[in-house]
């Protein structure tokens, strides 16, 4: 069987077979699937989806919760169910009752109210509907649904579903032991914000939130850098049942700094993020950038781990954005059969032979950005021998999620060439909707350019820097010294053994000059965001860079 045909087998089989993505949407997203459970000889589970799915407080005045109890293996609906549901914002009580559906397909009307003024939130919500004679519960009556008014959705953040079913099969029938499902949903709310300038209107900056209220925005001249912080609990418990942070930031494109074709690093708590967690939108909105900050589980447990236990019990998170200037890209659009378009982007000054971040982007038939996709990718020589494949990691749910409809893959092209690229949609959303799916090709040509290679380790090593050295660093990142300067009185510091760092070997043809992230790593140092090893990692970078000479 040919390599080339392997995409389009795993997309027939999700035609064929239901796939269910248990850990996707929660934390973040417009819905959440709860790990299955046995009931009766079968693997059960529930769902939970939001219409609108991306709520985002203020901007609607009534939402419908759909929850769906299912046979998770054959997709089929159980019948005559009993639902206990709370819902819960943190550690408030917002709502709790039962509710009765014939098929299984429970959906809630919710209105938000505002100014509760309870210290329980939860006595100021009131139900409406029909009560079912025989299951007891609240259950929809002709067209209407059962209504749910209170202080729901009245402010972002997590919200948390706990749903016990107390009777199945028949509305007469109560379990002996209820079964219990945890869903989390994300709903948006909008921080406004502004950028001063001198001698010009400021500049207006939304930051969007689905996990948090956000505070203490600041913006810094220096590095026209934006940061801003949120309650977050770093406990590894808790950091292993989180998902994805997300947060969006609005700027409008006439700020030079972050215009459609800039490119941004992302810190959290002063680590850099992998470069997949920032996610930049020009599309979606006509005179705003969109950034994205897509702090996945892995990431923050990443992020413990580079800080250490001492972060464990640090109540915020600190994020940073810097830009980094334009970027020009090279891209390539392809057509799937299913009418959506990909294009397939990366940075025209890197070459073949190294590590280089495509990004792939999905529209639907009308230039909209297709969210919440799943896709997978193939790459092919000349020849026919499939070269790459990525379907994701999960074998039980196929693809790599594409959440707002933009992903960056790192991928390393062994040489200048022409190349085949096959590109599979899986489907969208928790259920995987098959309206997209289906393949897409195209000839993807590299040219000559810059090799990159993965970013080098500290070496675990002693290292003993003096706080006195912070003010030089400060100074320097500030501008108020040159690079020559702080270059040099680095080198001498090093040199006498003032500054103990591990000594990594010079490199042949690489840049010069001491790129901004080093400067942005010192200013950082010297206000405490950073440890000594992060700081050490940039004198390391000048050092195998010729730039320091020791």
């Amino acid at each position: 069987m040919s390599s080339r045909l392997s995409l389009f087998f795993i997309l027939v089989g999700i035609f064929s077979v239901p796939i269910f993505a248990y850990d996707v949407f929660g934390h973040g997203g417009g819905g959440d699937t709860a790990p299955p459970v046995s009931f009766q000889g079968r693997d059960v589970t529930v769902s939970t989806t939001f219409d609108p799915k991306d709520i985002t407080v203020g901007e609607v005045d009534k939402a419908t919760i759909t929850l769906r109890f299912f046979d998770a293996t054959t997709d089929e609906n159980i019948n005559d169910v009993t639902y206990r549901v709370e819902l819960w914002r943190g550690d408030d009580l917002l709502a709790r009752n039962l509710f009765y559906d014939a098929d299984g397909d429970l959906k809630v009307d919710v209105k938000p109210i505002y100014n509760c003024l309870e210290i329980d939130l939860w006595r100021c919500t009131k139900y409406f509907g029909q009560i079912h004679p025989i299951a007891g519960g609240l259950y929809t009556f002709g067209t209407s649904n059962p209504q749910i008014k209170g202080p729901i959705f009245d402010k972002g953040g997590l919200y948390y579903l706990k749903v016990d079913i107390v009777g199945a099969t028949s509305p007469q029938t109560l379990l002996v032991d209820p079964l219990f499902f945890e869903l989390f949903v994300s709903i948006a709310e909008e921080f406004n914000f502004e950028i001063p300038k001198a001698q010009a209107e400021s500049i207006p900056v939304v930051i969007k939130t689905y996990y948090d209220d956000v505070s203490n925005f600041q913006f810094k001249n220096s590095d026209n850098s934006i940061s801003f912080d949120m309650p977050f609990n770093w406990d590894p418990n808790y950091i292993s049942q989180v998902q994805v942070v997300h947060e969006e930031i609005k700027v409008p494109k006439s700020f030079s700094p972050y215009s459609a074709e800039s490119t941004f690093n992302g810190y959290v708590d002063g680590v850099q993020v992998d470069s997949r967690v920032i996610v930049v939108d020009p599309y979606s909105d006509e005179d705003n950038n969109i950034i994205h900050f897509m702090v996945s589980g892995n990431e923050l447990k990443r992020i413990n781990d580079v800080l250490g236990p001492s972060h464990y019990d640090k109540s915020t998170m600190l994020f940073k954005l810097v830009p980094q200037g334009e970027l020009q890209k090279n891209s390539l659009e392809i057509k799937s059969d299913s009418g959506a378009t990909i294009k397939i982007a990366w940075d025209s000054s890197l070459g073949a032979g190294g590590v280089i971040p495509f990004e792939f982007t999905f529209f639907d038939e009308n230039g909209d950005l297709l969210k919440d996709i799943r896709y997978g990718y193939s790459i092919f020589e000349e020849s026919g021998m499939e070269l790459i494949s990525n379907v994701g990691t999960d074998q039980n749910n196929p693809g790599i999620m594409a959440m707002e409809g933009i992903n960056s893959q790192q991928i390393t092209i062994p040489s200048q060439d022409l190349y085949r690229i096959q590109v599979a949609i899986f489907g969208q959303g928790i259920n995987y909707d098959q309206t997209y799916a289906g393949l897409a090709e195209g000839i993807l040509e590299l040219e000559s350019g810059v090799v990159t290679t993965p970013k080098q380790e500290i070496i675990t090593q002693e290292i003993s820097i003096p706080n006195w050295v912070k003010n030089n660093a400060g100074w320097w990142a500030e501008g108020q010294i040159d690079d020559s300067s702080f270059a040099s009185g680095i080198e001498y510091m090093i040199k006498e053994g003032i500054i103990q760092v591990p000594v990594t070997e010079q490199q042949e043809g690489v840049e010069s000059r001491i790129p901004d992230w080093v400067r942005n790593n010192a200013g950082w140092w010297s206000e405490g965001l950073i440890s000594d090893e992060d700081f050490a990692g940039g004198l390391q970078y000048l050092i195998a860079n010729g730039i320091i000479s020791v």
